[in-house]
C-alpha cells in the first residue's frame, strides 16, 4: 500500500470530521486504517446487497453506489495486495 496515501480512521463523534492518517506499514495506524475500511467495505456491501434484493432502485440511485464501490474496493485490494509483499 502507498505509504503516503491519507487513511481513513473513522469520524469523531463529538466533531462530525473525519480523522486521516498517513501510516507506516506495519504500524498501528495501517491496521486501525485497515479495520476501518473493512468495517466501512461491509456495511457498504450489506446495503448495496439490500438495494439490489429489493430490486426498485433506479439506475441513478445504483449509479450514486459505484464511486463508494469502487473506493472500497481499491482499499481493501491495495490491503491485500500489501500483505503479500
Amino acid at each position: 500500500m502507498n505509504a503516503r496515501h491519507p487513511r481513513s480512521l473513522g469520524v469523531d463523534p463529538a466533531t462530525g470530521k473525519e480523522a486521516f492518517v498517513i501510516a507506516r506499514p506495519g504500524g498501528l495506524l495501517e491496521a486501525l486504517a485497515d479495520d476501518r475500511a473493512l468495517e466501512s467495505a461491509a456495511v457498504l456491501a450489506a446495503v448495496v446487497g439490500a438495494v439490489l434484493e429489493a430490486g426498485k432502485a433506479s439506475d441513478t440511485e445504483l449509479a450514486a453506489l459505484v464511486p463508494p464501490l469502487h473506493a472500497a474496493l481499491v482499499e481493501c485490494v491495495d490491503m491485500m495486495a500489501s500483505d503479500r509483499e
